[in-house]
């Protein structure tokens, strides 16, 4: 840590938005102006949107993260969580990955810890549900999925086959029916080397509360990715929910009963609950209340944005809505995080604070290999597309949205490999217990065991 007099800019969080505004907060500041200190749990950022493609194994997992002490060379990476904030003696307390916690004084702070899964009381979730927020869970779901092809082909117990082989996805927004898209395509491409597997053995179910899937992208486009799940076999529940899933026995509210292995949870998001215990004032639902500037309401040395956020959206309230706030979504956040960057350094300097404000551009998903749909905003209009063409508008945008060059050129190779080579579909199932193999080897054989009691037991009388 460093031990220099300089103010200190502390930035909660090493996703996207902390990120983002930590490089642009050192691009804009002077030789020794300050430090900037960035605490996150996790040594690297994860680009969210392509958690389905890193699923399905259309992108290598490496290259949808970004170490942050690569791309973040002149600032102070600890690896850790911030439990605490005095606003009164400007200090955080630090909770490490190893040792005792520690105090950390700082000048101006930014908060970006973003959201966590949204879940709710339900029954067998917590032991049953697979959520898609991290690279883990993305590269989890993989091996998961692939291993209960290889559960099914194994065996000729049809419980068990048909558990197995039964994929439900609660969720149907961006991640989960993207999610769903991408794993389809993947289950259906791994079917092809099984014997007693097949796409027809295999039940995917996704479930919405909403009447519709996609709300991103409006009704029509909603209804188009609704129908093209459909058509490649995909059941899909809307206006209800799941009751229970004890022990992968899933009830659905509308009566559906199904058992499965693979129940996934993309029901969305919510801001990170440790905003609770920073004293910094929150929104109905637990959002940091900001200005439009993104300084945290009633501070002038605290800023906030992305999904922990609750930035008022000025484009939409010109346009009348009045209580609009900005959408937790890649666009805005990119956006925010370069204005909460230079607002940091005009706070510091003692300059105005600039607004944030951006008109929506649109929405892009995928929902497998070439297939998605797009919506554009262009002024007042706004331009449907789907199929192909989307799919390509979906990959070219979040390709060039990704951080770093080294990221952006690594997934595109990634996408012209797969354009000659075959997707892989092995499961490595064994890395969630590297050491299993290793353990069996070394502890010793229970005959061994027994003859060295009883040698003892003789030596004794």
């Amino acid at each position: 840590m460093s031990t220099t007099e300089r103010p200190r800019i502390l930035v909660v969080g090493g996703g996207y938005v902390g990120l983002y505004a930590a490089r642009r907060i050192l691009k804009k500041m002077r030789y020794g102006e300050a430090t900037v200190t960035v605490v996150d749990p996790r040594s690297y950022m994860t680009y969210q949107p392509f958690l389905p493609e890193a699923a399905a194994g259309s992108i290598s997992p490496r290259h949808v993260v970004v170490p942050l002490r690569r791309v973040l060379p002149k600032a102070e990476v600890l690896t850790g969580r911030v439990t605490t904030i005095d606003q009164d003696r400007k200090v955080a307390t630090i909770a490490p990955l190893v040792g005792e916690a520690y105090e950390l004084p700082f000048d101006y702070l930014v908060v970006a810890l973003g959201a966590v899964s949204r879940t709710f009381p339900i029954p067998g979730l917590a032991e049953q549900g697979i959520g898609m927020k991290g690279i883990e869970e993305s590269i989890g779901l993989r091996n998961h999925v692939l291993e209960q092809l290889d559960k099914a082909d194994s065996t000729t117990d049809e419980e068990i086959r048909r558990k197995a082989l039964t994929f439900v996805f609660i969720g149907g927004g961006f991640a989960g029916a993207e999610t769903i898209g991408e794993v389809e395509d993947m289950a259906r491409d791994a079917a092809k080397y099984y014997r007693s597997v097949s796409r027809e053995d295999m039940r995917f179910i996704l479930v919405d509360a909403a009447d519709k899937i996609l709300p991103e992208v409006g009704p029509k486009l909603g209804q188009y990715g609704k129908e093209h799940l459909e058509g490649r076999g995909v059941e899909i529940y809307l206006s209800t929910s799941m009751e229970s899933c004890v022990d992968g026995h899933v009830v659905l509210k509308n009566g559906l009963e199904v058992d499965s292995n693979t129940i996934v949870w993309t029901a969305g998001v919510k801001p990170n609950p440790a905003l609770a215990r920073f004293g910094l004032p929150l929104g109905p639902r637990g959002h940091v209340d900001t200005a439009p500037t993104l300084q945290v309401q009633g501070t002038d040395y605290i800023w906030a944005a992305g999904d922990n956020a609750q930035v008022p959206d000025l484009a939409s309230r010109k346009a009348g809505n009045e209580n609009a706030w900005t959408p937790p979504n890649a666009q805005h956040a990119l956006r925010q995080a370069k204005v909460l960057g230079d607002n940091v350094i005009s706070g510091m300097r003692g300059f105005p604070q600039k607004e944030y404000s951006h008109a929506n551009k649109g929405a892009v998903a995928g929902l497998g290999l070439h297939k998605g749909v797009a919506m554009i905003v262009m002024g007042k209009m706004k331009i449907k597309v789907k199929g192909r063409l989307a799919w390509y508008m979906h990959r070219g945008y979040h390709g060039l949205a990704m951080p770093t060059w080294n990221r952006k050129i690594r997934i595109f190779a990634d996408w012209t490999l797969s354009m000659f080579l075959k997707r892989e579909v092995v499961s490595l199932g064994a890395i969630e217990s590297p050491r299993e193999e290793f353990y069996e080897a070394a502890k010793p054989a229970p005959v061994a065991v027994a003859a060295v009691k009883t040698e003892e037991k003789a030596k004794a009388s």
